[in-house]
This record gives C-alpha cells, structure tokens and sequence, in this order.
C-alpha cells in the first residue's frame, strides 16, 4: 500500500525533530510493506481525525484509505493531537 501526505501533514512532520522524523518514516515505511497494513492500524470513531491511526511511540499518525492509498492527514504527540 502508498501513503500520501497532505500539505498540513508535512508542515507537522518538518515541526518535529530530526530523529522522531525519521523514526515516523521508517516506521510508516515499515507498516505499508506489511502485507496488511491496517492490521498495526486502530480504528477511529472519530472521524474528524481520519479513519485510522498509528501508534507510533508517543506520537500518532491519523489517516484514511482511498482506493488502496494511505493518505496521511495529521501527525502530532499523543498529548495534542486529540484537541
């Protein structure tokens, strides 16, 4: 599966440090070679957010499937990014 990310998402991920980036990436990397990738991925309820969302250590990355692409639409500390 591809992934995708939005304008607001790349803006988010260029916030953090150099090493959290490159964690997310391997990672997303990582999970999207998977031959299922929604199974490292939980369901929202709400949608406001995105469909699903990654755990990546303390930082989620939320996300919807449009025919067959992952496209990433917020990125941010556990802490934020629920607000």
């Amino acid at each position: 599966m591809e992934y995708l990310f939005n304008r607001k998402s790349i803006e988010e991920l260029k916030k953090l440090p150099r090493e959290i980036q490159l964690r997310i990436k391997n990672k997303l990397e990582f999970y999207m070679s998977s031959p299922d990738p929604l199974f490292f991925a939980e369901r929202l309820t709400d949608f406001d957010l995105g469909e699903y969302r990654f755990r990546i250590g303390d930082y989620r990355v939320s996300f919807d499937v449009v025919v067959g692409i992952a496209k990433i639409l917020k990125i941010g500390h556990r802490k934020d990014i629920y607000k």
